[in-house]
Parts: structure tokens; sequence; C-alpha cells
């Protein structure tokens, strides 16, 4: 048996997407840009996509920006923000509001820029971040997790300071898969930097959670279309109305000029009926994943003992259980574990290759061997409980011959 518990990673295509997809992959060629039959064929396309995916996240048609993924949508939001309020230096006000947000009240200090962000925030936010930091010379202000796997909400008051330009907090994390307060951390940021831009990394909560109340509270939400069933290499950026935000692709002007380049038509229509299951399949779906995820937590504990669970278990999303075996590499425990037929992650996808202690354990205060010795297990809507029992096992007798 071959156990895939990797989704967090990647999903497989569901068979909306791929069927939508088909008739682009395999018809007439059709540039969205164009003007001709074959071009306006493609364009409806990708305009009813757009609107599918409005509604269903609870935006405006013209605020759905279309991406080459999560980490493209990450870097728009972080550089796109920073060039349009402090690019020129000169002039360093506060941005206008969003329109979808309460002015703030009069007398607010002005933006001289600085950044602030979530300690455990995928790379694609943080690297982001601090490259922009030091391209604009400005302060970055790093906060750090508590043990529950929650950004640390009275660090982040401390750095939400009038200065702040811009503000990124995931809505879930994408290592140990921890719910993050957003209510909470929009009020914090509000009251503390009125001024700011609110970014929110959300590519892990499509999965689980509805996008609406997320897109509600921040002014830029990124999202990804293979985490939910939809192709790679396609995303989207919700940019709220009213939020400054230069374009970090440039060309055709494509996206209102927010992102340059031609559309992947097929990967957008299937992204829009991706995200159409995941939605409609929320309210099924995720007390049978998280019963199963529960039980591969406690069937490990049970099979290993000396296992630890990161985060805390109701804080988390049904998929995603992050375990740290004392004693034992994380990335060794994946190679091991590969070689059983279990499919895992020592963490971000993205990251492999790159062994070292976890950014985000670091964010949260474990140190030294504990900081490297994490596990991702990260289940989809497919995954059976005979499945999960293979992994238990295989888990056992990895661990037993770790240890050995």
């Amino acid at each position: 048996m071959r156990v895939y518990l990797d989704h967090a990673a990647t999903t497989p295509m569901v068979p909306a997407a791929v069927g939508a997809m088909l008739p682009f992959l395999t018809g007439p060629a059709g540039n969205a840009s164009g003007v001709h039959a074959d071009a306006r064929r493609a364009r409806q396309a990708v305009d009813e996509a757009r609107e599918r995916i409005a509604a269903l996240v609870g935006v405006e048609f013209g605020e759905v920006v279309f991406t080459g993924g999560g980490t493209e949508s990450d870097n728009l939001a972080v550089a796109g923000v920073l060039e349009a309020v402090l690019a020129d230096s000169s002039s360093r006000s506060r941005p206008a509001r969003p329109a979808h947000r309460t002015p703030p009240p009069s007398g607010t200090g002005t933006n001289t820029g600085t950044v602030v962000c979530a300690a455990m925030e995928h790379h694609a936010v943080l690297e982001a971040c601090r490259a922009a930091a030091t391209r604009h010379g400005i302060e970055l202000r790093e906060v750090p997790t508590d043990r529950s796997g929650v950004v640390d909400l009275a660090a982040l008051e401390r750095a939400c300071t009038p200065d702040v330009v811009l503000v990124s907090v995931m809505a879930v994390n994408n290592e140990i898969g921890t719910v993050q307060p957003l209510a909470e951390v929009a009020a914090i940021a509000h009251q503390g930097a009125p001024g700011a831009v609110l970014h929110s990394d959300a590519v892990q909560a499509a999965p689980w959670m509805d996008l609406a109340p997320i897109a509600a509270l921040a002014d830029l939400v990124s999202v990804s279309a293979h985490k939910f069933g939809g192709p790679q290499g396609v995303g989207a950026l919700l940019v709220r109305d009213g939020t400054p935000l230069r374009p970090v692709a440039r060309g055709g002007g494509q996206e209102r000029d927010r992102r340059s380049g031609t559309l992947n038509v097929a990967g957008i229509v299937g992204m829009a009926a991706a995200l159409e299951v995941a939605v409609g399949d929320l309210g099924a779906r995720g007390p049978a994943v998280t019963a199963l995820r529960d039980r591969l937590a406690d069937g490990v504990a049970v099979a290993v003992g000396e296992v630890g669970e990161t985060g805390d278990r109701d804080r988390r999303v049904p998929g995603t259980v992050h375990l740290r075996f004392a004693g034992i590499e994380g990335e060794a425990m994946v190679v091991l574990l590969d070689q059983l037929g279990v499919s895992v992650s020592a963490g971000a996808a993205c990251s492999s290759g790159a062994v070292g202690p976890s950014h985000v354990l670091s964010s949260m205060g474990f140190e030294g061997p504990a900081a490297s010795s994490g596990v991702r297990f990260s289940l989809g809507p497919d995954s059976t409980a005979a499945e999960i029992d293979w992994a238990v096992a295989a888990v056992g007798d990895a661990v037993a011959r770790l240890r050995n």
C-alpha cells in the first residue's frame, strides 16, 4: 500500500477541475488578452471563473487578481503594497484606507515605514518581507508564536505602532496547521497601526475554512488552487477596493495593471471548479477528516511513545497533525517513511532539501534538536481509516529503526 499524507504540500485534482480544464487544454487556442473569437472565448471563461470565485469568497468581481500560485500572490501583496506606499521616500504618508474599512479617527500618526509579520509565516511572506525591508531601508518586526501554535497577540500589539505600513499574519500555519485569530489580529492592527494594510496568507485555510470571513477582515488575501483540488501553477490575490498596490510583474497590463502576463485560462477555470467543490464539501468532510487525524496522532502516541504533538489540537484545521519525535531528525523520518510507503513532509514542501531547524518551531520557542524533530502528516478528503492504520504501523517501524 502507498499512503499519501502530504495534502498540505499539494492535493490530487478533483474530477470537476479536470473536466473544466479539458476544453481549454485540447480545444482551440485562445489568449484572453486578444480580440478575435477564440480570444473572446478564453476571456469569457476567465471572467466567468472570476465571478464564481468572487462569489465564493465574498469579494467583488474586480477584487480577484489571478497569479501563478500562492508564492507569487504573497510576494505581490508584500512588495506591491510597499512599492505603492514607500516608493516615493519623500512622501511617506498614510495610504488611503480601503473602501471596505471604517476610516481611522483623525489625529492618528502617519506611516514612516515599518513592516510587521508573524515569525511563523510561510517563507513566501517571510522572505518577501525581509527583502522588501532591506530594499526600502525600513524596519521589520517578526512577532513570535506561543506554544499553542498561535501568534503572540501581546507581542503583536507591541509591534503595531502608527509607523507600520503593512501587517501580514497567515490564516492557517502551513507546517503545524494552527488557525490564527485573525479577528483579534485585525482589531490590534487597526487600533495600533490605523493606516496599515493587513495581508493574510490563506493558502492552507482554503481547503478547510470559509474564506469569506477572512476576506472581510483583511485587505489582501492569498490563495493557491493546488491546495484545494485545483491545478498547480495558479492562484489568486484578493485585493479589496482601495488597497494601495503596485504591480511587481510589468508588461501588458493584465489584471487591471496589477499583474501582467498571459492568463492561464485552463488553470483559472480549474481553480474555480475546485473551489466550488471545496466550499460545497466544507461541512461534511471536516468532522470525518478530524476523526482520522486524531486517530493517527493517538495511534502514533501509543505505538512509539516520546512523541510530542505540536500546537493545540483544538485550534488546528482538520487535515494537519505535526508530531515531534524525541531523538530523531524529522528529515530522517521522512526518508524512511517514504521507503515504507508513506508520503509526509518535515516542513514546508517548497523548503524541502534545505535541512535545518524549523523556523515555525523556533518561533514557538523550541530549540536545538527539538526544532529539527518534527514531521507533518496532512490528510485529505479521500484519506481512509485503513490508510491511517497503515501509516501508524509504518511510523512505529520507522521510529524503532531510527532509535536503534
